[in-house]
């Protein structure tokens, strides 16, 4: 299987061509860096993404509370995930970085808070 990536990692945005079976990588060309390699190989295997969405809140002055996963979320769970973020509703007040959702969809990931909400 081949596979084209551009990367995102800095400004260059490298065209990569990354060759492999699965999760077997066999060969890495167009890259001009080592992070740009190790970013084409991760995202070949097993692509991960930071998700950011919005909870509702029980507040009417400030009926939603901006919101982010603390670490990357397996792009294969990304629509799980904003499935169980629509049906969340966060109580006030919400300070930044409080954890609205633990382990989201089982993945070991929280949804925390970006934005409060008094």
């Amino acid at each position: 299987m081949k596979k084209e990536i551009i990367c995102t990692i800095c400004p260059m945005g490298c065209h990569i061509t990354v060759e492999g079976e699965n999760d077997t990588v066999t060969s890495i060309t167009g890259n001009t860096c080592k992070r740009g390699e190790q970013y084409a190989s991760t995202e070949f295997a097993h692509p991960v993404r930071i998700l950011t969405s919005t909870i509702k809140t029980d507040c009417e002055k400030h009926p939603l509370v901006a919101v982010r996963s603390e670490k990357p979320v397996p792009k294969e769970k990304m629509m799980e995930c904003m499935d169980e973020i629509r049906k969340c509703r966060a109580a006030t007040p919400i300070h930044v970085y409080d954890v609205l959702i633990e382990n989201v969809c089982g993945t070991g990931i929280n949804i925390v808070a970006t934005g409060s909400v008094e």
